[in-house]
């Protein structure tokens, strides 16, 4: 045989060795990576759910957030509303009560303040 043909023989038996191992290490390598790759993808998926709970739990976390600073303020805006009307109805209590404190009496302190409260309910 002339050295051509045994040339050719050799070099498409050396390629196909390299496709050979090739496959043979395409092969062990996918059996290698394969676990890890699910694994991640696995840990990937478990991520996206609690990061899709974590968003969801901000979101309805701000909703109460707003409603509480909604309350505070309505309960603030009654308080005031409710000082302004004890206000409004004391004056007459404080009005009675100057007179009382302004008059002058005499004597025995315990008939004194019989005679004003007498005279204050009008007896």
């Amino acid at each position: 045989m002339s050295p051509a043909p045994k040339l050719i023989g050799l070099l498409v038996l050396a390629g196909l060795l390299i496709t050979a191992g090739a496959g043979l290490g395409a092969w062990l390598a996918a059996g290698h990576y394969r676990p890890l790759l699910d694994a991640a993808q696995d840990d990937l998926a478990t991520t996206k759910a609690g990061r899709a709970n974590l968003e969801t739990l901000v979101v309805e976390q701000g909703r109460k957030l707003g409603d509480l600073v909604l309350a505070g303020q309505e309960r603030e805006r009654r308080a005031a509303h409710a000082q302004a009307d004890a206000r409004e109805l004391s004056r007459v209590d404080n009005a009675a009560a100057n007179r009382l404190l302004q008059e002058r009496t005499g004597g025995d302190q315990a008939a004194a303040a019989t005679s004003v409260i007498d005279q204050e309910l009008g007896l």
